[in-house]
């Protein structure tokens, strides 16, 4: 395959890495105190990257740089969605971050940077591909959370993910390296062929996935790798919480998805073990924990852990079907967690952060609306009809019913009734509750009017999921 189609499938990329580099340098030398330019260019190159992926859309498969590099309708649907979810962090971040002082290039540059890192994991068809997405998606993080240097919680938060985030990044290069020395080759498919046909040492094969899955379960924050996932939510600022919250997640999905079901499918009678042990544990300590939390970001991190056990439900079946659901429920889960950060930023103000449960009491008084949409937010992430968040769930446990595996569908259904209850004690402090002050919440028209659009999509795809539901369908099935 020639050089100009070899870059022409990767002008996406390219285009996202120039705009990077380009803003750092605006932020740098251009004096624009609002940053109303880094912020267009930054918004304009999502847009122009979108099309350029969409124009491809459910076209063929192919690979380019010497196989390293996969163009497929799967990657595309993900890399579509971490798209708008990215555009949607700058609308909603902008203006807490001028409140704090912290809209500046940097920002930017470095959630574009993570962005790079989630697309090429996205599209990456070979190990060393993979990896390098991984690390420049983490180091980005890592550089996002501590972005706030003054604030001591936020440096913590960044040194714990610091530490724990290489350790698991080492751990899965020690397996990927097993992999690697037991079938001579990095390309997946290879891989994939080796395993099947070859009489491999199974000792040295089960080492190796186990250190694969290991570091796939840290980067979704599965139990037992959650110890992270609470404090990172808690320390960094609002934006970078709701950034860490949605966007990795579709890289997430998609290492698990190129890893287990192309490289490692010879050996999936074992990593489907490890995955339903894995998402029923996230489940109930997810679930539980929540309950005896005070401050919304950390109970949002212990709601993000049981989901995380969902998307597990989805693949662990093995099937085609369990991974359509699986991509479903990401698109469902991100769209329903950046409506949920997004109304913690609409309410925060310069010198306080909306983030305990007793700020919440009485709000519907204070601001109806905002009220309102809440409501809708929490019913979504606790799986109740006709939100989305409904059908995301249950597209998961049929998945995994279709299978055979109904006591761990019974499990999940008992974990999401108990679930039920820390969302909905959001919205009984809201209407039930005396709030403390009587005062009147405002705040800017643009951010409401974003934040409606957000949470009252979570009630319009829930009225009609098929869409949705049929677009990952038919991304999984022309990809895996």
């Amino acid at each position: 395959m020639n050089l100009a189609i070899n870059i022409n499938a990767l002008i996406p990329e390219i285009i996202i890495a120039t705009s990077a580099m380009l803003v750092l340098l605006l932020g740098l030398f251009v004096k624009d105190k609002n940053n109303h330019l880094i912020y267009g260019v930054s918004q304009i190159t999502l847009l122009l990257a979108a099309m350029l992926v969409a124009h491809s859309g459910f076209g063929p498969t192919y690979r380019v740089f010497n196989d390293m590099h996969i163009i497929d309708p799967a990657g595309n649907f993900l890399k579509l969605l971490s798209f708008i979810a990215t555009s949607f962090v700058f609308l909603y971040s902008r203006s807490y971050l001028r409140k704090k002082q912290l809209l500046n290039g940097e920002y930017f540059s470095l959630t574009l940077f993570a962005l790079l890192g989630i697309m090429l994991m996205i599209s990456g068809a070979n190990l060393l591909m993979i990896y390098l997405g991984l690390e420049l998606l983490s180091l980005s993080l890592y550089a996002l959370i501590a972005l706030n240097r003054d604030n001591l919680d936020a440096t913590e938060a960044a040194m714990k993910y610091f530490v724990l985030g290489a350790l698991a990044s080492g751990l899965m290069l020690y397996g990927m390296s097993m992999i690697y020395g037991l079938t001579g080759s990095l390309d997946l498919q290879v891989i994939a062929t080796h395993l099947a046909e070859m009489n491999l040492d199974p000792s040295i094969m089960a080492f190796g996935l186990v250190f694969i899955v290991v570091g796939i379960a840290f980067k979704f924050g599965a139990v037992p790798f959650q110890m992270w996932v609470p404090d990172i939510y808690h320390g960094a600022a609002l934006p970078m919480t709701m950034m860490i919250s949605s966007m990795p997640k579709f890289a997430s999905v998609a290492l698990a998805a190129r890893l287990l079901f192309q490289g490692l499918e010879p050996l999936a009678v074992d990593w489907q073990q490890m995955l339903l042990i894995m998402a029923i544990l996230s489940m109930i300590l997810g679930n539980i924990t929540a309950i005896a939390q005070d401050n919304i970001k950390r109970m949002l991190a212990y709601s993000t852990i049981s989901h995380v056990g969902f998307m597990f439900f989805g693949m662990m079946s093995g099937t085609i079907n369990g991974l359509s659901s699986t991509f479903f429920y990401v698109a469902c889960y991100a769209l329903m967690t950046l409506a949920a950060f997004g109304a913690i930023i609409t309410l925060s103000q310069k010198n306080k952060d909306f983030d305990q449960l007793n700020d919440y009491k009485g709000l519907s008084q204070r601001n109806p609306m905002m009220a309102l949409m809440i409501m809708i937010i929490m019913l979504s992430l606790a799986g109740i009809p006709p939100t989305i968040g409904f059908y995301a769930k249950f597209s998961v446990l049929q998945s995994a019913i279709e299978v055979g595996m109904v006591w761990p569908a019974v499990i999940a259904v008992l974990m999401a009734l108990i679930g039920m209850f820390y969302y909905l004690r959001i919205i009984k402090l809201m209407y039930f509750d005396s709030p403390s002050s009587l005062q009147k919440i405002h705040f800017s028209g643009d951010l409401l009017f974003i934040l409606g659009i957000n949470s009252f999509s979570l009630i319009l795809l829930g009225l009609s999921p098929k869409l949705l539901m049929s677009l990952a369908a038919l991304a999984v099935g022309l990809s895996f």
